[in-house]
């Protein structure tokens, strides 16, 4: 498999990442002051977390909401620990005055999804673990707001977010209340192309291969995790609140539209906006964080936490 910008898969089996290895280490970031560490959730599984908590008001004085988000990379590629990732969790952090939890999963091909799914999962239930104050870490004991907990993601990750969204209606954490969820350019496909597709054809096959290649063991792009249309759960959504963020010229943009149109259809009684990013790729925001339209983005995210 040769699957550019992503991964190359060697015949003998080796696996040669082209991008999101790059790693930074948590700590102080001295511009937006916020304080990082790396916590372990489930070490037989590899799955672990970079937490993030604001230094401006330490120790707050009151309860902070909580941020669980979910890295984006076709499920393959990316960790919490990038330096893209690591800086825009500080600056949400920062301006959103939230505790972050950003979770690493166990990616495909090696783990196929939905692996993926069940680790963010874990994750999720780590932190509920908190509730009471009698988890393992500290800074969720203490400052977390268990009443106001959002959930996020960019790309794959928001493919995530919205899954962990039906999943906490469906099987329920008691004591945690699931205020929104902010899906940024999320991946979400389909057999029946919507207009941007139709006009994309060879984007559109790619898209179809690479979803069959995390997902060996799928029923193909109308499978439910990746086609929120053909879940008949999606109108369990646990959140009041949703944000879905869309690029213009992204391959998916029709399908963060049609997420919106799903949900005003089923019998989820909450609110969901669409804001659209003119001249605008699939998470151009990770590529060039310091443009215009990025810093925007980030604001609108804040403005929804907020």
């Amino acid at each position: 498999y040769d699957i550019p910008p992503i991964l190359k898969v060697y015949k003998n089996g080796r696996i040669e990442r082209l991008a999101g290895f790059e790693v930074v280490p948590p700590g102080l970031d001295p511009e937006t002051n916020v304080e990082s560490k790396d916590v372990v959730i489930a070490e037989k599984d590899g799955v672990s977390a970079r937490l993030y908590i604001p230094k401006t008001t330490y120790p707050p004085t009151q309860k902070l909401p909580i941020l669980v988000y979910f890295h984006g990379g076709a499920f393959i590629i990316g960790t919490p620990f990038s330096p893209n990732y690591h800086n825009l969790l500080n600056n949400v952090v920062s301006k959103a005055n939230v505790i972050g939890v950003s979770v690493h999963y166990r990616r495909a091909p090696e783990h196929p999804v939905p692996i993926a799914h069940e680790d963010s999962w874990s994750a999720l239930k780590w932190v509920a673990s908190h509730i009471g104050g009698n988890g393992v870490e500290e800074w969720l004991n203490k400052y977390g707001d268990f009443e106001k907990v959002f959930v996020a993601g960019d790309s794959a990750g928001a493919n995530i977010a919205s899954y962990l969204g039906i999943r906490v209606g469906l099987e329920q954490l008691p004591g945690l209340k699931l205020e929104g969820v902010a899906l940024v350019h999320p991946y979400f496909w389909g057999t029946e192309p919507l207009e941007c597709e139709a006009e994309r054809a060879e984007g559109t096959a790619k898209v179809h291969q690479l979803w069959r290649f995390t997902c060996p063991t799928t029923t193909g792009s109308d499978d439910p995790i990746i086609n929120p249309g053909q879940d008949p759960n999606l109108g369990k959504l646990a959140c009041g609140r949703v944000l879905v963020c869309v690029a213009e010229k992204d391959l998916l943009k029709d399908r963060g539209w049609h997420y919106k149109e799903l949900l005003q259809k089923s019998d989820w009684p909450g609110v969901v906006d669409v804001v659209e990013t003119k001249d605008e790729d699939h998470v151009f925001h990770m590529s060039d964080p310091n443009c215009d339209n990025a810093k925007a983005l980030l604001n609108q995210i804040v403005s929804f936490i907020k």
